[in-house]
């Protein structure tokens, strides 16, 4: 198994995978434009359940959003509750909606 990779098209819009040889076990959607990225989903493999590769996902686009001055805006249900569960850890990327 391998550690994210990004994949990008040209409007901004693709997705940090996790690929173990040709078959796909994890994926984060996401579009980045203007200095923001939103995070539409996060997905793992049945099959990859239990094995941490949602939270190297997460570890994978924080770290890119931080590298590349983005701020992120989380719509997937999974990264938007990682946000507000530890929010002191992500306090300097994250979008809010009001109230939170």
């Amino acid at each position: 198994m391998n550690e994210p990779i990004l994949k990008l098209n040209e409007q901004g819009r693709g997705a940090f995978l996790i690929l173990d040889g040709e078959e796909q076990l994890g994926e984060m959607a996401l579009a980045i434009f203007d200095k923001q990225m939103i995070v539409y989903h996060t997905e793992v493999s049945p099959k990859a359940e239990g094995q941490g590769l949602a939270k190297l996902l997460l570890n994978a686009m924080v770290t890119y959003a931080r590298e590349n001055g983005l701020k992120v805006k989380p719509l997937c249900p999974y990264v938007h509750a990682q946000f507000k569960r530890h929010p002191a850890d992500f306090e300097d990327i994250w979008i809010k909606e009001e109230g939170e």
